[in-house]
């Protein structure tokens, strides 16, 4: 037996009773692969222009209080991922250059100690050059003629030191804030990725399970998810869901019923189990009269039941904060929506859907064999978007081999 089927073995037999119940196929390891966001797939730096001035040394901080009482916070702080202040030497060599030799003065400036230092004022369109002129003017020490330049700078932060250091050599010097603004710290996508490596196979081989169950019985698409719980290194299987678009109803047309797919079921399965605990504290009893169950979040399935009828190990939380779900094809717009706004912790899916899903960022589809000329998908990266109120991390997990895939139309929404 191989070193990695050795791990998963391992890995399972510290699972509860019921994984190693509910396991019927081979598992095997995967290869996680995190999802880019959709700053990180656009251009490595988006550049824009500033104005930079010079002047002596002693006059350095009177000229920056004037542009500070000059010029709006968002001028200020336009670019604080560059130095505001740069001595000569410090400037990029193509920059030495061009300055040096503008005037026997600037050669003057660059050659030996210098006196002078340079400085950003701000963002070219937001400033007035004449304006600035006349206010830097007006500081002692930077009467006459007024150096005012503008030059090309990056206008988003260094994700590294590397880049950090290859900007300053070509634009300005820059700062490192150890951060990534573009998405989540590659730091934090190490340790998470360490963190599900040794079982994620495990959860993506019931979603696969319960998605072949589902489908052979007529109920949906083959597509399913599983969702569980990691605590302290120990993980508890919380839901798991086939798709059951066509259950209790006719199949007609290709679509279904859309609150029926895996990824809203399994999160609806978790609401019941924390519904069902505060009922169970208040000693409530009455069920809901349903003419018709919308999310279908009643076990049809015995694996999914087997998983249903066990208490969900933190009824307290909300929702599906801090969980993971695995998911055997990439969910679609609506499901990604469903996911973020249960605050699910972690998503691994197996299969993209490059026409419906809802996840990657990828601008899909263009060109691609399989689509036909289809225009591909909106690339709208929903795990990791500035202007929603959660985010997460989220893997794409390619098989080592053993499982399956699960075929399904690329135009089906996941």
């Amino acid at each position: 037996m191989a070193e990695d089927d050795r791990s998963i073995r391992r890995s399972l037999a510290a699972q509860d009773d019921i994984v190693r119940e509910l396991l019927q196929d081979d598992v095997e390891h995967g290869v996680l692969i995190p999802l880019k966001t959709t700053l990180e797939l656009r251009d490595d730096y988006q550049t824009g222009r500033v104005l930079v001035t010079r002047t002596p040394t002693k006059a350095a901080n009177p000229a920056i209080m004037m542009l500070r009482s000059l010029l709006p916070d968002e001028i200020i702080k336009g670019v604080p991922h560059l130095r505001r202040c740069a001595k000569p030497s410090d400037l990029p060599a193509h920059l030495k250059a061009q300055f040096m030799n503008e005037s026997a003065q600037s050669r003057q400036i660059h050659t030996g100690k210098s006196n002078w230092i340079y400085i950003i004022v701000g963002p070219e369109n937001m400033l007035n050059r004449d304006e600035v002129i006349r206010a830097l003017s007006s500081v002692e020490g930077m009467e006459g003629e007024v150096f005012v330049r503008s030059i090309p700078v990056p206008m988003v932060s260094p994700t590294s030191q590397v880049q950090a250091a290859m900007w300053s050599q070509h634009f300005w010097p820059a700062l490192y804030r150890k951060n990534n603004p573009l998405g989540p710290h590659p730091s934090m996508i190490t340790r998470q990725t360490d963190e599900i490596a040794d079982d994620a196979a495990i959860w993506m081989a019931l979603a696969h399970q319960v998605a072949r169950q589902s489908h052979h019985k007529g109920y949906g698409q083959p597509v399913g998810a599983c969702i569980i719980q990691r605590d302290e290194g120990r993980t508890t299987i919380v839901a798991l869901a086939g798709d059951a678009r066509w259950h209790h109803q006719d199949k007609v047309g290709c679509t279904g019923n859309p609150m029926a797919h895996a990824a809203m079921r399994a999160i609806s399965i978790v609401a019941q189990k924390l519904v069902r605990a505060e009922n169970r504290k208040t000693q409530t009893k009455q069920a809901p009269i349903l003419e018709f169950e919308a999310f279908q979040d009643s076990p049809i399935l015995e694996d999914e039941r087997k998983v249903f009828d066990r208490e969900h190990p933190n009824p307290d939380g909300y929702l599906c904060h801090g969980l993971e779900m695995y998911l055997t094809h990439e969910p679609c717009i609506m499901c990604s929506m469903a996911i973020l706004h249960s605050r699910m912790g972690k998503v691994v899916f197996r299969h993209r859907m490059p026409l419906t899903g809802g996840l990657s960022a990828e601008d899909r589809g263009r060109g691609h064999p399989s689509l036909k000329g289809a225009d591909g998908g909106r690339g709208l990266g929903l795990f990791w978007r500035r202007e929603l109120n959660w985010s997460m991390v989220a893997w794409e997990w390619e098989s080592g081999g053993c499982l399956k895939p699960l075929k399904l139309d690329l135009s089906v929404h996941a």
